[in-house]
């Protein structure tokens, strides 16, 4: 089966691209690499079939989805940093790139399309662990942090009622903090190690103190990146069609202990220097993760194993 991967060249989309390859996909990519980059793809891109574009051009989405059996839309703006400096750019890519690729998708009759949505539709939800029940909200129109969450719900509202009801069969998954190896600098584990790594002097000093924004109190559940993939090929190959499944884990964690357990694998005392929370961020989040474990999703990779394993590659491409 032929597939499209909009964002292939993105932290998530590269690894979706590896696995389904692995599985015996023709894969083709369609990234401008604004904000991904062909070497997380230098290892299978003999494998695949690269289209460079930009997915606000309808005729380069078209083009890129002829053929194509199955569209995994991905392509996005990721980052509390652009939601802040560039909501105008995050909302263009996240709108057009969902009315095109939907449009694209009909024309070319492709059998499914899944859309990658996000946790932050919720905001700050009512209920922990959230179920894909939870009312999604934008709080506040003014604050630019929305864009990214606005963008996704409209995203959404499109690919079931814009592509639905014109006859594509589509499944949505919303990813819940999603990390790794290689996923940029822009998240807050990696953020975070960038930190500990130039306040301790790379390393050298045993013990620091943190500034970090919040009190540390917050809580994620953090999914590493194979697990994800893993949760994102089961959306794609059993999920319903017009439903939406939560992706991530169960495995609620404060930031107090991610820090302190981010001081354990680099041998570092860090003492946490509490601050404000940005306008917009919310204190709690883990998802409710029982939709998908009846397709077969189980998490198999804990917090520790998937730290250890990230932490080691972002200090050794900072020093």
């Amino acid at each position: 089966m032929k597939v499209l991967v909009t964002g292939g060249s993105g932290f998530i989309g590269a690894a979706l691209c590896h696995q389904l390859v692995a599985n015996g996909y023709q894969v083709r990519v369609l990234d401008d690499n604004s904000r991904g980059s062909l070497t997380r793809l230098a290892d299978i891109q003999d494998q695949i079939e690269f289209v460079s574009g930009d997915i606000r051009d309808a005729k380069t989405v078209q083009t890129a989805t002829e053929g194509c059996q199955m569209v995994w839309h991905l392509a996005y703006i990721n980052g509390t940093r652009f939601f802040y400096e560039r909501p105008d750019e995050v909302l263009e890519v996240g709108i057009k790139g969902a009315i095109n690729t939907i449009e694209a998708a009909i024309a070319a009759k492709v059998n499914r399309y899944i859309l990658a949505s996000t946790s932050e539709v919720y905001n700050t939800p009512s209920e922990i662990p959230t179920p894909e029940s939870e009312r999604i909200m934008i709080p506040d129109m003014t604050n630019p942090r929305f864009s990214y969450g606005g963008g996704k719900i409209a995203s959404e509202l499109l690919t079931l009622h814009y592509g639905g009801t014109r006859g594509l069969e589509t499944v949505i998954f919303r990813p819940h903090n999603i990390y790794g190896a290689n996923m940029g600098f822009e998240h807050v584990i990696p953020e975070l190690v960038a930190k500990i790594v130039k306040l301790s002097d790379n390393l050298t000093k045993k013990s620091i103190d943190l500034p970090i924004q919040g009190s540390g109190e917050e809580t994620r559940a953090f999914c590493y990146i194979d697990d994800a993939v893993r949760g994102i090929l089961l959306c794609g190959e059993k999920g319903k069609a017009g439903e939406i499944y939560h992706l991530g884990t169960q495995k609620e964690t404060s930031i107090r202990e991610l820090i302190e357990q981010l001081g354990q694998i680099l041998d570092i005392n860090i003492n946490i220097i509490p601050g404000s929370l940005r306008p917009g961020g919310t204190t709690r989040r883990c998802p409710n993760i029982s939709k998908l474990s009846q397709l077969g999703y189980q998490p198999q990779i804990d917090l520790k194993a998937g730290l250890t394993h990230s932490v080691k590659w972002y200090v050794q491409h900072l020093t």
